[in-house]
């Protein structure tokens, strides 16, 4: 076997299809597009979720719900979370800054205060809001609340 001799395998190669490009080409007329109708025109694209002209399943389904455009989103901390996370990042003072500083909350969080456990140790607040309850037991283990905008 010499240089000029070798060849592809047989199968591997093959001549591409040139659509189009008259009726001797095989792929003449209508270019394997079918006849008529939006696929064959050129700059065709299916719109989304369309099913055929079946009723798309947004249409299907009944409506549901409200969003509330107003509502506000609260980082909640119970009472009870508070002991073990005062233990755990020695904090004495709860404040954006170093509820932020130990990863507990991001910077934009509003964060609130809920009456969920006992509190044992005296600590101060400075938080965006905080239920009665657990501010009757802040200030019945001498701690100190101040509600921050």
């Amino acid at each position: 076997m010499r240089l000029h001799e070798l060849r592809p395998a047989k199968g591997a190669t093959h001549k591409d299809k040139r659509v189009g490009r008259g009726d001797g080409s095989g792929h003449g007329g209508t270019a394997g597009k079918g006849t008529k109708g939006g696929q064959s025109r050129a700059g065709y694209k299916r719109k989304m979720a369309h099913e055929g002209g079946q009723m798309p399943i947004q249409r299907r389904l009944p409506k549901r719900g409200f969003k509330n455009p107003h509502r506000v989103e609260y980082k909640v901390f119970n009472l009870g979370q508070i002991e073990q996370l005062a233990e755990k990042y020695n904090i004495k003072e709860f404040s954006m800054e170093n509820l932020f500083i130990n990863g507990l909350v991001n910077r934009t969080d509003k964060v609130k205060v809920l009456g969920n456990g006992e509190m044992k140790n005296k600590f101060t607040f400075k938080v965006n809001a905080v239920s009665d309850k657990a501010k009757l037991a802040i200030e019945a283990a001498g701690g100190t609340v101040e509600i921050i905008k």
